[in-house]
């Protein structure tokens, strides 16, 4: 920085005081070495402690971001920051997924009724007659849900590159990103059949159809390798690419995925309990649904409210808005590239520290010994299976969700026959 002449003489005039007192002097300017001790001691006079009372910094507190519930179960949020910083974006994701998605086990029973209803008619020649209709009126005969604790513990995961998926654009898209090209209807066909054939089977969602063969149904949680077939971006990374993008209509969608257990034959060994309660109902529901499991993540607009979405429906706007997210290079984009895996069970190495008899349930495998964490689907079905019966029985039809078995009733007087077990 240029000083001017006459302010050099002005400063040169005042020589450095501890106590920054102003006015002229008649001392000489000080030697260097002692305006080095000056300045170290002014420095470390401001790395005194505080002084008694004084209070110490605020702690570092995590940025939260505004969000909220749909009536769905979905977390939605619009806070501005998570679409503008990658890393505010991931950790907000990686904080929603300590909260594992709620597993129900949905049981539905109905059968049909034709009842008779008279009615007035009206012939050809104008003369009136009445006549019986015969209105069919589905009746429910029981409806009741059973809700599963699913273990906190996830596995980040990606969608892999031979999987069809949103990356940004409105359409799906396969390939390695940047290179992605829009797949065809029939390979979403083909790989939305594999998604559900790989949930039945309980199947984590990165294991790709070509290793479906070397994998046993049901299998448990296996490790998830770096060659595992994923993406070959990082959730991180795919959350930088989100708020980079310019794009006006896009969103960001984070999915909870539920696996380990073998859902297509525990469907069967339910829908045979409730067919030996002699039922013969004219329509059976056996539905596996998970809840509070996706987290999305759109921009601080109004358009992108779900009240303006209807409000453009009504007012027959929405199509302009259609073609405009679709045609226009800024206009819409979805982000549907992974999520976290929750396994129902899984294999976990036994602590070193484990005394004798403290750990249930060691399996000797090939990795060494293991121990079981979660519930066996076998062992789940045992417990409930009376539960199941006897809500079947009774016609239970009720809203409020089974968290615990409800008790047997056992049979007294039969437990002292000869020969009872």
């Amino acid at each position: 920085m240029l000083v001017p002449s006459s302010d050099k003489d002005r400063v040169s005039q005042q020589p450095l005081s501890r106590n920054c007192e102003a006015g002229p002097s008649e001392a000489p300017p000080p030697s260097f070495e002692e305006s080095v001790g000056h300045l170290v001691i002014d420095i470390d006079k401001f790395l005194e402690p505080f002084p008694e009372g004084g209070e110490d910094p605020p702690e570092f507190t995590p940025y939260e971001a505004e969000h909220w519930v749909s009536k769905n179960g979905e977390i939605i949020s619009h806070d501005s920051h998570l679409n503008e910083d990658g890393e505010a974006l991931y950790r907000f994701l990686l904080s929603q997924a300590e909260t594992p998605p709620t597993f129900l086990i949905h049981c539905r029973g109905t059968h049909n009724e034709k009842r008779p209803r008279r009615v007035e008619k009206t012939d050809s020649e104008g003369r009136k007659y009445t006549d019986t209709v015969y209105d069919t009126k589905t009746i429910t005969d029981f409806d009741f849900t059973i809700k599963h604790r699913v273990p906190p513990r996830a596995t980040q995961w990606t969608v892999g590159d031979e999987e069809p998926t949103y990356m940004g654009s409105m359409n799906q898209e396969v390939g390695p990103p940047g290179e992605a090209i829009g797949a065809d209807s029939a390979r979403v066909n083909s790989f939305e059949a594999w998604r559900a054939e790989r949930r039945l089977r309980g199947l984590p969602p990165w294991v790709a159809k070509e290793r479906l063969s070397n994998l046993p149904i049901g299998a448990v949680e296996q490790p998830h390798h770096d060659n595992a077939p994923q993406s070959s971006w990082t959730l991180r990374q795919w959350a930088e690419d989100y708020c980079q993008s310019r794009k006006i209509f896009k969103e960001f969608v984070y999915r909870k995925v539920v696996y380990g257990w073998d859902l297509g034959t525990l469907e069967a060994a339910i829908r045979q309990a409730i067919k030996s309660t002699h039922y013969h109902g004219d329509h059976v529901e056996v539905q596996f649904q998970s809840r509070n499991s996706t987290v999305i993540v759109r921009p601080d607009t109004h358009i992108s409210n779900s009240w303006m979405t209807f409000l453009l429906v009504i007012t027959l706007t929405y199509p302009c808005v259609w073609l405009f997210q679709h045609l226009h290079p800024r206009g819409g984009g979805r982000w549907e590239v992974g999520g976290g895996a929750y396994a129902l069970k899984r294999w976990a190495q036994v602590p070193p520290d484990a005394a004798p008899g403290t750990v249930p349930e060691i399996h000797e495998t090939v990795d060494g010994p293991r121990v079981l964490i979660g519930e066996r689907e076998g062992r789940w079905f045992k417990k409930w299976e009376g539960t199941i019966k006897r809500s079947v029985i009774r016609r239970r039809v009720d809203k409020t969700v089974l968290c615990e078995p409800d008790e047997d009733i056992k049979n007294l007087p039969a437990t002292k026959l000869d020969g009872f077990e």
